[in-house]
Formats: C-alpha cells, sequence, structure tokens
C-alpha cells in the first residue's frame, strides 16, 4: 500500500500552480483607456469617419495582452464639441491618451485641457500649428504641412514643370495652413500665383471661381480643400472643360470623395497623401486593406492608416510596459514605431510623420496609382 503522504508536496505544489498562474496572467494583462474623439457628422465627416475607423481596427488587432476600452464619441465640426467630449473622457476615469480630432481647430481646442490633464493626443490632423504650441502632449500621425506641402509644390515644379499656379483654398484653419506653407515654397521658387482664391466650406456653386481660374490662363490648379468642396470643384471644373492638371490636398485621395465623382472626372488629378491603401504597396498594407472592407464594408484612406498605426503605436506601447499617460507620452516623444505607411518618430514637436507620396488617377477607375514618394 502506497504512502499518501509521499504525494503531498506535488499535491500542495500543483494547487498553488494553479492558483498562481491566472493570478499572473492577469498581472501581466495591460489595461488602457483610450477614447476617440473625432468627427463623424458635419462637413468632415469623412475623414473624421476613416479616422475612427483606423483607430477601432488597430484596437480589434490588440493582442491578448492588452485590455482596450475605446470609447467613441462625435466631436461634430466645432471647438466646443471637441473639448466638451474631452472634458467627460476625463471624467470617466483615467485616460491613457486619446484617438483626437483630425479638424485644426477643435485641436487648437483641446491642447490647453490635454496639457491641464498631462494626457497625450494622437491625430492625423494637417494643421501646422498644432505642434507649434510648445505642448508635449500633441503627437500627429499625418504628415503636416511643411512635409505635404513641399510634396505637392515639388510635383507641380520639378515634375509636372508647370509655373503659371492657379491656387484654390479653404478658408477653414487647414486651408490657411496649407495656402501658407504653398505660397512661402512657391515664393521660394520666385513663382507667385496667376490667381488665389479662398473660398468657404458651405459654398455649393463654383462657377464664380472657376471663372476666375479660366480667366487667369493657368497651366496648372493647386487645391487644397476638403474632401466634399474638393469633388464638387471637381465635378464642375468637368464640367466647364477647364481640361487643366489639378494637384489637390489629402481630401482628394480618400476613395470616399473619389466616389463622388465619375471616373472621366478624376482625369489628370493628382492629390498627396500619407497612404493610399487601395493601390496596395506592401502585403502589410493588403492585409490592412482586406481587413478594413471586411470590417467596414467601405474603402480606407490615409487618414484611417494613419490613425491606425497611431493607435497600434500606443498599443505596441502599452506591451512594452506603458501603463500610464506620461508612460505613453513618453514612448511618442523617445520611440520608433514602424506602422503600414511609414516609420514614425518624434521630430521634439510632435511630428511623427516625414514622407509623402503623390497619387494620380487616369481617368478610367477611382483607383490611383502611386506615382511619387518624397521622404
Amino acid at each position: 500500500m502506497s504512502n499518501p503522504g509521499i504525494f503531498r508536496p506535488s499535491l500542495v505544489a500543483l494547487s498553488v500552480s494553479l492558483l498562481v498562474l491566472p493570478l499572473a496572467a492577469r498581472a501581466q494583462t495591460a489595461e488602457i483607456y483610450l477614447p476617440v474623439l473625432v468627427p463623424v457628422t458635419g462637413f468632415l465627416a469623412l475623414e473624421g469617419t476613416s479616422q475612427r475607423n483606423g483607430a477601432l481596427l488597430a484596437v480589434k488587432n490588440a493582442p491578448a495582452s492588452v485590455k482596450v476600452r475605446a470609447e467613441v464619441s462625435d466631436t461634430g465640426a466645432s471647438p466646443e464639441g471637441a473639448t466638451t467630449a474631452l472634458e467627460r473622457s476625463l471624467g470617466r476615469g483615467k485616460v491613457t491618451a486619446v484617438a483626437a480630432s483630425m479638424l485644426g481647430p477643435q485641436m487648437l481646442a483641446m491642447l490647453p485641457i490635454a496639457l491641464e490633464n498631462k494626457v497625450p493626443l494622437v491625430t492625423v490632423s494637417g494643421t501646422a500649428s498644432i505642434t507649434e504650441k510648445n505642448n508635449p502632449y500633441v503627437f500627429r500621425f499625418f504628415p503636416g504641412d511643411a512635409v505635404a506641402k513641399a510634396a505637392h509644390v515639388r510635383y507641380v515644379l520639378e515634375d509636372l514643370k508647370k509655373k503659371r499656379v492657379a491656387l484654390v483654398y479653404q478658408t477653414t484653419a487647414y486651408g490657411q495652413s496649407g495656402h501658407e506653407h504653398i505660397a512661402a515654397l512657391l515664393k521660394k521658387a520666385n513663382i507667385a500665383p496667376v490667381m488665389e482664391e479662398a473660398l468657404d466650406v458651405t459654398v455649393k456653386d463654383m462657377s464664380a471661381v472657376i471663372g476666375k481660374v479660366q480667366a487667369a490662363k493657368p497651366d496648372v490648379i493647386m487645391l487644397h480643400l476638403h474632401g466634399g468642396p474638393s469633388a464638387l470643384f471637381l465635378k464642375q471644373a468637368a464640367a466647364a472643360r477647364l481640361n487643366l492638371p489639378i494637384v489637390a490636398g489629402s481630401g482628394l485621395a480618400q476613395p470616399s470623395t473619389a466616389a463622388l465623382l465619375e471616373p472621366a472626372e478624376l482625369q489628370g488629378v493628382c492629390a498627396e497623401t500619407n497612404a493610399a491603401p487601395v493601390a496596395g504597396g506592401s502585403s502589410e498594407m493588403d492585409k490592412f486593406l482586406t481587413q478594413y472592407r471586411a470590417e467596414f464594408k467601405s474603402e480606407p484612406d490615409g487618414f484611417a492608416v494613419g490613425q491606425y498605426d497611431a493607435t497600434a503605436m500606443l498599443i505596441d506601447a502599452a506591451t512594452k510596459g506603458a501603463r500610464t499617460a506620461e508612460d505613453m507620452r513618453k514612448a511618442l516623444a523617445e520611440n520608433k514605431y514602424k506602422g503600414l505607411a511609414m516609420t514614425y518618430k518624434s521630430d521634439g514637436k510632435g511630428n511623427m510623420a516625414h514622407s509623402a507620396m503623390i497619387i494620380c488617377y487616369d481617368g478610367a477607375s477611382r483607383t490611383p496609382k502611386i506615382v511619387k514618394r518624397y521622404e
């Protein structure tokens, strides 16, 4: 007959291990609170929806070791909508970081609150001034105007070899910022636009500005409008038979904007962007494209990719031990991260993206081709 005492230590050890291992596993799980505060209504709804989708897809792909609480709030189109959403999120618990609105005025309104509460904001806003406020809690995962407009202007001057520029831009902070950078770069090249016009986002009839363009006799149109106004301009320009090359802002790199137009209306149109997932380029981007289509039943754009990469960098930092808002700020400020669009690294001001590309439409389809990359 065996002695049961011989087995007691082993049984005790086994029972202890069964209790300890689940506790250890729970201790290793990172829990982060990541509010997604973006415009999904208003004039920037198309862009904001892409931003939201990119963040949520990254959250869905988070490893089992990271539990992400991601609540989406619509910031609308006003600065007050963004600040209210941010303050509500801060009242719901310890915020680790925020996927923050791409709308420039909303970002500018959120910055003081983020600084006061020491919470990082990650965004795909292109408005240059958001990283010029000496605020260590803002991180931009989209080429700012200093990068994007350099690509825009270089393509017009170096590749298209055009000199008679008609410049049409939005009156919003985004439009003003882009105009400032484009004008400075043209001046540096000793070129003065033959025509300039600023448009409010509420303008629906483009005939007056198209008439001014025709009268100025340019050889190229540089367009810096949001997605919806860009589509309106192109549709009416095609109807007026302008027949001029158009190089536009990132709004025209969006499949949702291209979907508003017939392929023929996109003939000769190019646009700046950070990434063009529908154009492919890598196995990782192709995988993202397939998953995005399955999840959202729509086509992703550069804004979705930028916010996906921003959120993925936060999740990666959590897997490496970042638990608090300050941990995240430090990780974003100091580390490199290889995303889908590019490798991100802060320049000390929170600008993480340092490359841009030009895509062009051939008039036969709504799928663009990547024609130039600028590092």
